[in-house]
């Protein structure tokens, strides 16, 4: 016995040693095959980010801050863009560098999150986290189109594993920053506020996201900068765009309107959109509340809130808002391509095809603005009709989780026992 016991360690070392390689293999691999698109040059680099870099250059560095006008994004962006005219790099290498880097970073949230909620199956959570780096859209947009969706969605799913953790100063700290890089943060604000009204996210903590969001202001205010044209930059961007769909796979894909004033149709969407996302929190913190009857809870005030039930909570609520809204571009669903994968890890009986149909939907709307070859071989309808078969999956099994009681034996991820010890709050 007490060489089985000594053994232990020795096997458990070397099994942290091969997932240590494993995953500095990935690693490896995964910047090769980014740095192999470093050339490629979209239209997007073209139009905006390359004459911002030039303009932040001409105009004096982190001087040009005083009046970010010229670019309709945020300036936590702008400050990492202008810090990249002081480095000895290319503009576009550069500029798909921070991108690159928030990759890893977006992985390492997806690690982290399965292996809380599957302690025993680290390899399953390397899987995740594999799945999510080599995910065509998370390479694409970084590495290709030289977007920075990952940046806000790392602090997203960052976000999901402070929820999970019960600590959620750490978690709206984390929606805050999300919603200062990217206004597309706000897709998963629905299911923040389900967390709040079933107590698992208290109130006041949600102070912490208006609180970093102007922390971060302030950099470009002492440097000059209007805090009216701060403030509103997100209102700015809203109104760029009068298409109801920017080949988004959302629902107006099958809306068609004559003529080119389409904005009666875009305020009607934004409304039946609220409606439909209320409706549908509504539903899910009475299906909470009243699962409180009959069976255990998952904490104080929080009634069969179990941890699978959040990640499939923030998976929804990726999908749902960006597929009813209109004026959606393709890259809006990117927090969905990483979600629906993490969902899929926790329930891969029921959800394994889910992020399939996501991808097919999400990249072939990528190769639609970017290809223009393809452009004839691919069809924006079959794209919101792939999303809206994955829409349909992900809330059939949610709904069906939601009914399950949070106590029912071999149910995978519905344990009420919370596997990690709450940590202290520091507000």
């Amino acid at each position: 016995m007490l060489d089985t016991a000594a053994e232990t360690p020795r096997r458990q070392t070397a099994d942290s040693t091969v997932l240590a390689l494993a995953a500095y293999t990935t690693v490896a691999v995964a910047l090769l095959v980014r740095i192999l698109l470093l050339p490629f040059e979209s239209g997007d680099y073209v139009t905006f980010l390359e004459p911002w870099y030039w303009h932040i250059v001409s105009h004096g560095g982190f001087q040009t801050l005083a009046d970010p006008s010229f670019s309709d994004y945020n300036v936590p962006y702008l400050y990492l863009l202008t810090a990249l005219t002081y480095l000895p790099l290319p503009s576009l290498a550069g500029i798909k560098w921070i991108s690159i880097l928030f990759d890893l970073a977006l992985a390492y949230h997806s690690f982290r999150i399965v292996s809380l909620l599957r302690p025993t199956q680290r390899w399953t959570a390397f899987g995740a986290a594999t799945v999510v780096l080599f995910l065509p859209t998370v390479v694409a947009n970084s590495a290709w189109w030289g977007q920075c969706d990952a940046m806000y969605t790392a602090f997203l799913v960052g976000g999901i594993h402070h929820v999970l953790r019960r600590r959620p100063w750490w978690a709206c700290t984390f929606f805050g920053i999300a919603l200062a890089v990217k206004f597309q943060a706000v897709f998963l604000f629905p299911f923040l506020l389900v967390l709040v009204l079933v107590g698992r996210v208290p109130w006041r903590s949600l102070l912490a996201i208006p609180a970093v969001y102007l922390a971060l202001d302030v950099p470009a205010l002492l440097l000059g900068a209007d805090p009216g044209k701060l403030l509103t930059v997100y209102a700015r961007q809203a109104d760029t765009y009068h298409y109801l769909t920017v080949n988004g796979p959302s629902l107006y894909q099958f809306v068609a309107v004559p003529g080119d004033d389409t904005d009666a149709v875009r305020s009607a969407g934004v409304l039946v959109a609220g409606v439909l996302v209320a409706l549908l929190i509504g539903l899910a913190v009475w299906s909470l509340w009243r699962g409180r009857r009959g069976g255990p809870d998952s904490g104080p005030g929080m009634p069969g809130l179990t941890d699978t039930r959040i990640v499939l909570l923030a998976a929804c609520s990726a999908i749902v808002v960006p597929f009813l809204l209109p004026s959606m571009h393709e890259r809006y669903f990117f927090t969905a391509d990483v979600l629906t994968v993490l969902a899929a890890f926790l329930l891969p009986r029921q959800l394994w095809y889910v992020p399939v149909l996501v991808q097919l939907a999400s990249f072939g709307s990528y190769l639609y603005c970017n290809s223009a070859t393809l452009v004839p071989y691919l069809s924006m309808p079959a794209h919101g009709v792939l999303m809206l078969l994955a829409l349909i999956a992900l809330l059939r099994t949610t709904v069906h989780e939601f009914r399950h009681r949070s106590d029912a034996p071999g149910v995978p991820g519905q344990q009420v026992v919370d596997r990690s010890p709450a940590e202290p709050n520091l507000v």
